[in-house]
């Protein structure tokens, strides 16, 4: 019997052997991409994200869905707008892939504007980029419209399709349910996803305050840290010494530190650094030098990195605009 075993378990062994070990930045990465998977069902879970989506499907009748980075479900099954065709669809695998490649797409193509794309039906599907920074943590998607009703020889050649993957319902259903798509002129979409383009720039501003907040399930010990980070950001608060005072470990405290909140230590504390400096930038009597000493950067030049990174525009370019809202 053990010898069974040990000859089932070689495929196994061999095919881990064959695997490359990771590179450290291929671990950053899928830590990373991991970070940013828990933020955006974070922030689809958030007050204002279910608003916003309540009012702009009820006002669009467009379904509205955020998307992880990297995810592998479909948008919008569950939303009261799918589209019924689509709906239909994904009952057949090579459907299902369809519109996955294609999610994927619009997703590739949203960075900075928004991405729209045509699957072989003839439906549109958009997305558009929520970030922290330059960072994109999750996508914003909707569509499954026409801009255009279907022809005739376009209907015909979907029943095509779809008989070649295997699903026939009987003509006049799937000419119905193909038909029965929402056809939405494409300068009054455009406009619908503008209001999206201004609403993913909320998020990103939810997003980033997310990552600070405490959530009731973290230890105390993490909720301790972050009130003495949040008392002594100011000053040189160093790993070592809020891990000391929180009675951890520095190796566990960092694993716990960042379970907890999706960011290792020096990242958290850059960005609640950041968040002071926005609100000392209301201040027009503040040099933005005097900021950046102000919330416990020691040089100007690593503030304006810093700041560049986490807000996505130099702190110069934040108050202009704070100037001309």
């Amino acid at each position: 019997m053990s010898k069974t075993n040990n000859v089932l378990s070689q495929p196994m062994q061999l095919k881990a052997a064959a695997q490359p070990p990771q590179s450290a930045d291929e671990i950053r990465s899928r830590r990373l991409l991991i970070s940013n998977q828990n933020l955006a069902r974070r922030l689809a879970g958030s007050s204002l994200f279910r608003e916003f989506q309540r009012a702009f499907e009820a006002a669009t009748a467009l379904p509205l869905t955020l998307r992880a980075v990297e995810s592998w479900q479909l948008a919008h099954v569950k939303s009261r707008n799918q589209n019924a065709f689509c709906a239909w669809m994904i009952q057949a695998n090579h459907s299902c892939a369809a519109c996955l490649r294609l999610q994927q797409k619009v997703c590739a193509g949203a960075n900075g504007v928004a991405s729209t794309a045509s699957c072989q039906f003839g439906l549109n599907e958009t997305a558009v980029a929520v970030k922290i920074g330059s960072e994109i943590v999750a996508y914003l998607q909707t569509g499954q419209v026409f801009f255009k009703a279907p022809t005739a020889k376009q209907t015909e050649r979907a029943l095509n399709q779809i008989r070649e993957w295997g699903l026939d319902p009987g003509k006049d259903e799937a000419i119905r349910l193909y038909q029965v798509t929402p056809v939405v002129r494409r300068k009054e979409y455009e406009a619908r996803v503008k209001l999206l383009q201004f609403f993913a720039d909320q998020l990103g501003a939810l997003a980033n305050q997310t990552m600070l907040l405490q959530t009731d399930l973290e230890p105390m010990q993490i909720t301790h840290a972050r009130e003495l980070i949040e008392a002594h950001y100011q000053d040189d608060v160093s790993l070592i010494m809020i891990s000391r005072q929180v009675g951890m470990g520095v190796y566990y405290f960092c694993k716990q530190f960042k379970k907890a909140t999706g960011l290792n230590y020096t990242r958290y504390v850059s960005r609640l650094r950041i968040e002071k400096a926005k609100n000392l930038l209301l201040n027009l009597n503040y040099r933005i030098s005097e900021i950046a000493y102000e919330v416990g950067f020691k040089s100007l030049t690593h503030f304006n990195r810093i700041f560049k990174r986490v807000a996505g525009e130099s702190p110069t370019e934040y108050r202009q605009h704070l100037q001309t809202a």
